[in-house]
């Protein structure tokens, strides 16, 4: 039975609100001073009156079903409207406990963790910062299981991205040939396409298992390289380059921040891919969350290439 909206409790919205930003009625109840029980008798009067189960059950706590999440922009917006009409400061960083998690590979833990730390030291000093390990193919479940606030990440294919999932592009990876310093290789001043493909090679799944990005554009050519071996930490490519024969496509702005540098010799590839973008990941229901709104916007500030 649906309710119409003169007969609805508005109060049920803030409910509504708690349960898609915290993804638990144990936390929402806790972020509205509620009881449990009380939190989930007013999910119980949406449920009724909306005529939909609005979360279900996941291993984590509880996921929006595809009603609540139409519902969330339109309700999460006036909500957001109405608070900062009512409140002169949404939210202060300098005063803030809060905490954020984000997933990131090390290659962009590396780039981005040293400066957002340091700044936040300045702006936010009583926040907390946690990262967790990307494996690209769970950013959609990462965020919608609500384990982290934010990915920062390439994709692995765009067009798979779900509607409840936002993006923000932030750098152009610009990838390079590496090897060691007196590899057999690195006499040449360019790399050619033979011994390029023929050349043993070790490249970064993050996943483990998938097959890495470069081989899948070589593959659309017709074309296949000497690959093997893969593994899922950008600083243990670095690392098996600089101890090896092996050469490796790896990001060549990260070599200025690794201890590996001085051993390690940079040539442009013979056969360039398309680039690949790290990109900020959010889920829709923190749109309007005045903390991770901020937070992507400080990230977006620190870290996004300009236009």
């Amino acid at each position: 039975m649906y309710v119409s909206f003169r007969a609805l409790d508005l109060n049920l919205l803030k409910v509504f609100e708690a349960l898609m930003t915290e993804g638990s009625v144990t936390r929402a109840a806790s972020a509205l001073t509620m009881t449990q029980p009380a939190v989930s008798n007013a999910l119980a009067r949406l449920r009724d009156a909306l005529g939909d189960p609005l979360f279900v059950r996941s291993g984590t706590g509880i996921r929006p079903t595809q009603r609540a999440v139409v519902l969330w922009e339109p309700i999460g917006e006036a909500l957001e409207s109405v608070r900062s009409a009512l409140d002169e400061q949404v939210f202060d960083p300098g005063r803030a406990q809060t905490e954020f998690t984000l997933s990131m590979s090390d290659y962009v833990a590396a780039l981005v963790m040293p400066d957002l730390l340091n700044h936040l030291g300045k702006v936010a000093p009583k926040s907390r910062v946690h990262t967790v390990p990307n494996t690209i193919v769970e950013i959609a479940d990462q965020l919608e299981d609500n384990r982290v606030d934010c990915v920062l990440s390439v994709y692995v294919n765009e067009a798979q991205q779900p509607a409840a999932i936002r993006s923000r592009s932030l750098w152009t990876v610009d990838y390079a040939c590496f090897m060691r310093r007196g590899h057999p290789l690195a006499a040449g001043k360019r790399l050619g396409t033979r011994a390029f493909l023929n050349a043993r090679h070790i490249d970064v799944s993050l996943a483990g298992k998938t097959l890495p990005s470069y081989d899948l554009f070589l593959a659309s050519r017709g074309l296949s390289r000497n690959l093997v071996a893969t593994v899922n930490h950008y600083s243990a490519a670095y690392e098996t380059v600089r101890q090896s024969d092996l050469i490796a496509v790896l990001p060549r702005d990260l070599r200025s921040e690794s201890r590996h540098a001085p051993f390690l010799h940079a040539m442009p590839l013979p056969l360039q891919a398309p680039p690949r973008i790290v990109s900020l990941f959010w889920h829709q229901r923190n749109d309007t969350v005045p903390a991770q709104r901020w937070l992507r916007e400080t990230l977006v500030g620190m870290f996004a290439q300009s236009d």
